[in-house]
């Protein structure tokens, strides 16, 4: 069965960030994933984390910043990553850092970096080399950790620079780095490439996929709205043997209404378990 993970980033948007733990805990979450911790001192994370008895298993590096505070703010102010532009190295730099002192706390062994996005005028090909070097300098400082990177849709994020899930893969092998793998969003596949649960069997059994998430499309809501068969591809899921964690990185339909997240949950089923 699939193991599901809570993004607390989206889900419960009527609480505050730090309630939402135990929010999760209380549908049976046992594990939970977030975007951007920034915010938070990691230690007051850690103690919800602890009091409810759930496990991080995925954070974001910060998109930018050269300090804690910029960190922090980045997403807000429209940065979407560092990690393929070569005059943002510092950033870079600082950004591995913070998030490995925030994985060391919370115990998480698996971090994403965000590209970043091309720009009119950009060559490609050496922001293409950038992001291989960079993701190698990741994987040496943090051998411990679990690297990601994820292709999005250009629809949510434009210019995005990682699109689709053969550059992803193509990335992966470059850096020739074992702790370093991709992280596949069926959302953004669909968008950009449909075709998901043959993508799903050509890339689960290589092994160099490390987690998977899931929402409907279009709207990026509960997973049982819109076009996507998830009953079927969460079937297919389990037949490939995929056993990291699958999040929940979805927009509840109900919005910031009260527990609406919590009525949302009934596309889990009664089969699924979320342990």
């Amino acid at each position: 069965m699939p193991r599901f993970c809570a993004n607390v980033s989206l889900l419960y948007p009527e609480l505050d960030f730090l309630d939402r733990f135990a929010a999760a805990a209380a549908d049976g979450f046992r594990a939970v994933e977030c975007q951007f911790p920034y915010e938070f001192p990691a230690l007051e994370i850690k103690k919800r984390l602890d009091a409810e008895g759930l496990e991080l298993v995925l954070l974001n590096a910060p998109p930018g910043g050269c300090n804690h505070r910029e960190a922090a703010q980045a997403w807000g102010r429209g940065d979407r990553g560092t990690a393929c532009h070569a005059e943002r190295k510092a950033e870079f730099d600082f950004g591995i850092q913070l998030a490995l002192e925030y994985a060391e706390v919370l115990q998480c062994t698996r971090v994403h970096v965000l590209s970043g996005c091309h720009r009119e005028g950009d060559d490609l090909n050496v922001l293409h080399a950038t992001l291989v070097g960079n993701l190698k300098r990741a994987a040496e400082l943090g051998p411990e950790i679990q690297w990601l990177i994820e292709p999005l849709n250009t629809r949510d994020v434009p210019a995005y620079f990682l699109t689709h899930q053969a550059q992803a893969h193509r990335i992966v092998r470059e850096t020739a780095a074992s702790n370093i793998k991709v992280q596949m969003d069926l959302y953004h596949c669909q968008i950009m490439e449909g075709d998901v649960a043959m993508k799903l069997r050509q890339y689960l059994p290589t092994g160099g996929v490390g987690h998977l998430q899931i929402a409907g499309v279009p709207e990026r809501h509960e997973p049982d709205t819109g076009e996507l068969n998830y009953s079927y591809l969460l079937e297919l899921v389990d037949a490939l043997q995929f056993r990291g964690w699958v999040g929940c990185e979805y927009r509840p339909r109900l919005g910031d209404v009260a527990g609406g997240t919590s009525a949302g949950l009934g596309w889990i089923g009664a089969a699924r378990t979320l342990v």
